[in-house]
């Protein structure tokens, strides 16, 4: 079982929802992201971080413009692992999400070697399929670094067996189609797609892409284990400073521990 598998484990079976932020490194200055690391950790169960890329397929608005922030101030991947290795992890697992081509670059065995060497403990690759993926996923195995799928609300059941069972952290359903984004409203492929990740494993359930408030995360939680949030997040540390982040995060913290019960993880046979 990988470091980050145990951790979210641990803390499911206590009944806890997840909460996993996302931030991009180097934002919202090199010299202040490990002010901002360190802050969102207080009430993270992981936290994730993105590697600024010249391309992100997957990015919306606000991530986007983070990254290209993050590239003008000359923290590419390299020097974006550097940053995360200069702050001492704590408790809180670290989860990095980059596109292949970075990973490509160096290596994928020699990637994942300066990901653990810079305290990651799982990888988060949108853009590589999963008939390309065994490779990188075996080099990952070897570091001990956790991989976590993403399954897509229009994944058919069979595709999301064979999603799962690649997972050795946890499950990213994705909660509506397009890039990542605020939004007004928790999409209503949610649910659906949470309860077909379920159907295929028993190991931690996360909704993502468009968790944007309390609300939505309370939401998602109803069948899911935890959220994913990203744009919000970003979105407040580059606005109003890593402050207002924090109490963003501390906000969606209480309201997820007020609410209680939900999923608790029961689910079909592990997928891995």
């Amino acid at each position: 079982m990988t470091r980050l598998l145990e951790h979210l484990q641990t803390r499911r079976a206590a009944g806890r929802k997840l909460l996993v932020p996302y931030l991009m490194a180097g934002v919202p200055e090199p010299g202040a992201f490990a002010e901002a690391l360190a802050a969102v950790s207080g009430s993270a169960d992981a936290i994730e971080v993105g590697l600024p890329f010249s391309d992100p397929l997957m990015d919306g608005p606000v991530i986007a413009s983070a990254g290209e922030r993050a590239l003008r101030n000359g923290i590419g991947p390299r020097a974006a692992l550097d940053l995360v290795k200069d702050v001492p992890d704590g408790e809180t697992p670290r989860v990095v999400m980059t596109y292949y081509n970075p990973i490509h670059r160096v290596g994928e065995a020699e990637f994942c070697r300066r990901a653990v060497a810079a305290g990651i403990t799982g990888l988060i690759v949108p853009d590589l399929p999963l008939e390309e993926s065994g490779p990188l996923r075996a080099a990952a195995s070897a570091e001990g670094l956790a991989w976590i799928p993403l399954v897509a609300p229009t994944s058919s059941p069979k595709r999301v067996e064979a999603l799962a069972a690649t997972c050795t952290g946890f499950v990213y359903a994705v909660s509506s189609l397009g890039v990542t984004g605020v939004r007004a409203s928790l999409s209503e492929r949610a649910a659906a797609v949470t309860e077909r990740c379920r159907a295929a494993t028993d190991l931690p359930v996360l909704v993502g892409i468009g968790v944007s408030t309390s609300v939505h995360a309370v939401e998602a939680t109803r069948t899911a284990d935890g959220v994913v949030i990203g744009s919000a997040v970003v979105s407040a540390v580059i606005e109003e400073g890593v402050a207002a982040a924090v109490s963003f995060l501390q906000g969606v913290r209480r309201a997820l521990d007020e609410a209680g019960g939900g999923a608790t993880g029961a689910g079909g046979p592990a997928g891995s």
